[in-house]
């Protein structure tokens, strides 16, 4: 019987452990996860509470078991209400997962700035308001932890929703992509993650990746930062640059 693909990963952080303590900042998360101490998700989640914003619209590509979820919510919630975490995944098992932690973890006003859909995320631009800046878009590309291992992502979509996702995170966003590599297709999902994330602008993104190098199974978090637009006399200073260089390269040509 040949093994089923799915379109969406669910591998949530709940496999990694416990997220980083509120007050922990990137430093402390960067420099545990160096000696072994600190995990992938806890760098993650790190940088994301540098970024995100009280009263931020943030997107959980990969609801998993609703840690994620949890964690983004806590990040956008206020009083104000304009908070917004769209959270996906293409198990209905899933989704029910996110929602049960969810209505126990959270009050019924913070339950409301949550919207959950049972769809590939590759279709996350049907889901999220066109008039929504997005600070933030996660994803964790594996299989459903305590599901069936046999259902795991795959290059074909998850090409389709970092494509979309790059469309919709706003200047001084950020695309955050944990890949676990130990089951099979793993690593495949690694290179191609690995490939994508160069084939962005440099005039307008910025990536990285943490990988320890003792640990070849450990869930390896890449991530991919929309800077910040700045612009010279209504034209952006990615493009000046663009052009210098196609200058530059034309006079060396002669």
């Amino acid at each position: 019987m040949p093994r089923q693909q799915r379109c969406l990963s669910v591998a949530s952080a709940q496999l990694a452990g416990p997220v980083v303590a509120p007050g922990a900042g990137v430093d402390e998360a960067v420099a545990g996860f160096v000696t072994g101490k600190r995990k992938a998700t806890e760098v993650a989640h790190a940088v994301w509470r540098s970024i995100v914003q009280k009263g931020d619209t943030v997107v959980d590509a990969t609801c998993g078991n609703g840690n994620d979820t949890f964690a983004l919510l806590k990040m956008v919630a206020d009083e104000s209400g304009r908070g917004r975490v769209y959270g996906m995944d293409i198990q209905d098992t899933a989704i029910d997962s996110t929602s049960s932690f969810l209505k126990m973890a959270v009050d019924s006003r913070e339950m409301e700035l949550v919207k959950l859909f049972p769809i590939c995320h590759s279709r996350m631009e049907e889901i999220v308001p066109k008039d929504s800046p997005v600070r933030l878009v996660a994803f964790n590309l594996g299989y459903l932890p305590g599901g069936d291992k046999t259902i795991v992502t795959v290059p074909k979509t998850t090409e389709l929703a970092l494509q979309a996702a790059s469309r919709i995170v706003s200047s001084g966003g950020l695309i955050s992509v944990l890949v676990y590599i130990g089951h099979l297709g793993g690593r495949a999902q690694l290179s191609f993650v690995e490939s994508f994330a160069p084939s962005m602008s440099f005039d307008t993104w910025m990536s990285c990746k943490f990988e320890m190098i003792h640990r070849p199974v450990a869930p390896l978090p890449v991530l991919i930062h929309a800077q910040e637009v700045i612009t010279v006399f209504g034209v952006c200073k990615g493009e000046i640059a663009q052009h210098k260089r196609q200058a530059m390269g034309s006079q060396s040509k002669k």
